[in-house]
């Protein structure tokens, strides 16, 4: 379920330090409901944060946004109104990003080769395509800690989680 926000998660950026803008770019097959929550997901939660990111998503095929992204992403207060279907050519240097990460198998193993900086991820999310609300929401919830573990990276220097359950700290030890 959506945790609400993570402003107290995320580390205040130092305002000494000028911010680098960094570009961000998420790949999905359709750019029509992973990619695109994942895209708001990644924007407010860089915003939140007060992190500087550019962020994009794509697909290797332009459709339309699906209205299951559309609504479950308003339920919290993220629309997606005036996001549209694009492919990698829609894009401003598209061959110019920081981290490139790939919500779908099928994206990732048909993601074109970056240059060596760029940073790539894999995060696969189910397809909530066809399936009732339930499905999209469960998609939406488990991307906001994904996605807010990625911003924390950024926003700490660090390298970018390689999986969600990589970037979550080890449970305590529990007494004997």
């Amino acid at each position: 379920m959506y945790a609400g926000p993570v402003s107290s998660v995320l580390p205040t950026p130092d305002p000494a330090q000028p911010a680098r803008v960094r570009r961000v770019l998420i790949l999905c097959t359709h750019n029509s409901a992973r990619s695109q929550m994942a895209e708001a997901w990644t924007r407010h939660l860089a915003q939140q944060a007060g992190v500087a990111l550019e962020v994009h998503s794509a697909g290797s095929e332009a459709t339309l946004v699906k209205p299951g992204a559309l609504t479950v992403m308003a339920e919290v207060g993220l629309s997606l109104e005036a996001h549209r279907s694009k492919t990698l050519e829609d894009l401003p240097d598209p061959w110019n990003f920081d981290h490139v990460i790939t919500v779908c198998d099928s994206a990732d193993a048909r993601c074109p080769v970056y240059p060596a900086r760029t940073v790539r991820r894999h995060y696969p999310f189910r397809d909530p395509s066809g399936g009732p609300l339930e499905d999209w929401r469960a998609v939406r919830d488990a991307m906001q800690p994904q996605f807010a573990a990625f911003v924390q990276a950024v926003a700490g220097g660090q390298e970018a989680p390689p999986s969600f359950t990589e970037s979550r700290p080890a449970p305590a030890a529990t007494p004997a």
